[in-house]
């Protein structure tokens, strides 16, 4: 016991000076996990890990012993404390803990799918099930986690698993070399999954899934088209309906709503950026341009490539995974607002105001904000959208509106036009505020009131913490 601590000693000094040497030699000091307790089953009927023992050499009847461990324990385990250690200074031990108890279902796991799955289990998720009917090809090796030449031919779930065992043996994993359906959907879908990640790329497919996961209450993330894009800056995490310039969540929002009733209120990963690029052609071994379909595997299944970067993909991977970790430990993110206004629009807005202040108190004297704040007040306050927005289920590209129809008014018309001070409202809902008051609002409006005021406390905050 003395000689394990002493070497986890030397581990963290290790790791703090940077001695890359050192923690590896340290490491092979000490006895391999795999060596000592052979994985048998992670869950068993009350939810616990269990691993079984070895059994001794040259025993004719094997005989396991099996030692429970819970899996909230597994951050007490010295070795998976040490590799996490960074996740729970982030997060904090608790919070981790949840995503270390967190069970993830990751279906499709080509270029975004390997590296969300990737990424979910080097931060510690304590259970994966990782689906894929389709194998390892050369061409996929440009965007793909984990997989190697020698992988090549073998069906993606496995080959995830091989290379995951090795990454964090602590983890459950189970890979299904299965294609999504309404005969896989159970399952798939069963043993209540604390988020579902579609990474498909079909279209038919994707619907599917989608519809169950919501008629079944299940947390879901879905990836759009990664293909054919080269800018990483464009990409946003935001509900289906606000998505943007791309055909392939155009057509899942469009089948949503047609076949199941679904208008929205799924988060998916997309591209702001037009695609780069179209569906090659596809030319038979003749060079000749033949018919796709004759050359299916699966009906309903691209056979046409798409000419991909393999670094967009693998961002669009790493995003859904920095999402579903902070919803699993609870974490808060403040996601970055779509909205399709540059400094030009910005400009307007703040001249906007400038003439509103002058058309209704004389003079301008009273505004206090300059661009750079109309700025942060359009996309942290009010996202983009008029303040009224919000309270409205129908969102739909709400926040796509142009600019023409957006001003910045007073919210408490005694009070100069500040940071704090400022919402955003289209013309006619602008007239309305001016001709009425707080008190109105607050009588009539309890809610509205209470979310606005609210909003602006916390600009009023973020104001005062730059000052101080």
């Amino acid at each position: 016991m003395q000689e394990k601590t002493k070497c986890l000693a030397l581990i963290g000094a290790g790791a703090l000076l940077g001695s890359i040497t050192a923690t590896v030699a340290v490491l092979k000091l000490l006895p391999t996990r795999e060596a000592t307790v052979k994985r048998s089953n992670y869950a068993n009927s009350n939810g616990k890990s269990v691993f079984s023992a070895p059994a001794a050499e040259g025993h004719a009847s094997l005989k396991e012993e099996t030692c429970k461990m819970d899996p909230v324990d597994l951050l007490k385990d010295d070795i998976v404390s040490e590799q996490l250690t960074r996740n729970i200074q982030f997060f904090g031990f608790d919070a981790q803990q949840k995503v270390t108890t967190s069970y993830v279902v990751v279906i499709g796991l080509g270029g975004v799918g390997s590296h969300a799955a990737s990424m979910l289990l080097r931060s510690g998720v304590g259970r994966l099930l990782l689906v894929d009917f389709d194998q390892v090809s050369l061409s996929s090796l440009n965007r793909h986690a984990v997989a190697t030449r020698k992988d090549v031919g073998t069906p993606k779930a496995l080959c995830l698993k091989k290379h995951f065992s090795s990454i964090y043996p602590e983890c459950h994993i189970d890979a299904k070399v299965l294609l999504y359906d309404a005969s896989s959907e159970e399952e798939i879908l069963s043993g209540d999954p604390d988020f579902v990640l579609d990474c498909i790329d079909n279209i038919d497919t994707k619907v599917a899934l989608l519809a169950a996961c919501v008629h079944r209450g299940l947390k879901v993330l879905s990836a759009t088209g990664a293909g054919a894009r080269a800018d990483p800056t464009r990409i946003r995490v935001a509900d289906l309906r606000e998505s943007t310039n791309d055909p392939l969540s155009r057509s899942v929002r469009q089948r949503l709503r047609r076949d199941h009733g679904i208008e929205g209120g799924i988060p998916v990963v997309f591209s702001l950026e037009k695609p780069k690029a179209k569906l090659l052609p596809f030319k038979g071994a003749n060079g000749d341009e033949e018919n796709p379909s004759d050359y299916q595997v699966v009906p309903g299944f691209r056979v046409r490539i798409i000419p991909v970067l393999g670094t967009i993909p693998a961002i669009f991977g790493q995003i859904m995974a920095s999402y579903v970790l902070t919803k699993l430990a609870e974490f808060q993110v403040q996601m970055e607002p779509i909205v399709n206004f540059d400094m030009d629009h910005y400009r307007v807005l703040h001249q906007r105001l400038i003439e509103h202040e002058e058309l209704n108190y004389g003079t301008s004297i009273q505004v206090q904000v300059d661009v750079e704040e109309v700025m942060y007040v359009v996309k942290e306050l009010w996202h983009g959208r008029s303040a009224r927005d919000e309270t409205r289920k129908e969102v739909g590209r709400g926040m796509w509106r142009s600019v023409n129809e957006l001003m910045l008014v007073r919210w408490d018309k005694s009070k100069p036009a500040s940071a704090s001070n400022l919402i955003l409202l289209k013309f006619t809902e602008a007239d309305e505020h001016e001709s009425t008051t707080l008190e109105d609002i607050k009588e009539n409006e309890p809610e509205f009131f209470t979310r606005v005021t609210s909003r602006l406390k916390r600009a009023e905050l973020d104001y005062y913490e730059q000052i101080m």
